[in-house]
C-alpha cells in the first residue's frame, strides 16, 4: 500500500516494519509469556510440557524475528532486483 501510494522502497519497507512492530511484539510476547509457567514446571508431567513450551517459545522468537528483520529485507531484495530488471 505504501509502494502503491508513491513512497520510496526504502521509506517504505521501514515505515512498514515500523507500523507491524508493536502489533507482532505484543503477540509474541503475550504468547511466550503464557508459556512460562509451562517451561518452568516442575510438577507431573514436567517431563513433556517443559520441551513443548520450549519449542513454542524458540519459534515465537524465531517467527518474530523472521517477520520484523528478514521478511522486510527480503522484500527489499526482492523489489530492487525486479526493478533492476524491468
Amino acid at each position: 500500500q505504501l509502494r502503491a501510494s508513491g513512497r520510496q522502497l526504502h521509506d517504505a519497507v521501514r515505515e512498514g516494519a515500523t507500523i507491524r512492530l508493536r502489533p507482532v511484539l505484543m503477540t509474541a510476547l503475550v504468547a511466550s509469556v503464557g508459556f512460562i509457567p509451562m517451561a518452568i514446571s516442575t510438577g507431573a508431567g514436567a517431563e513433556v510440557q517443559r520441551p513443548l513450551a520450549t519449542v513454542v517459545i524458540g519459534g515465537l522468537v524465531t517467527s518474530t524475528l523472521l517477520t520484523l528483520l528478514v521478511l522486510p529485507t527480503l522484500y527489499s531484495w526482492v523489489e530492487t532486483r525486479g526493478m533492476k530488471r524491468g
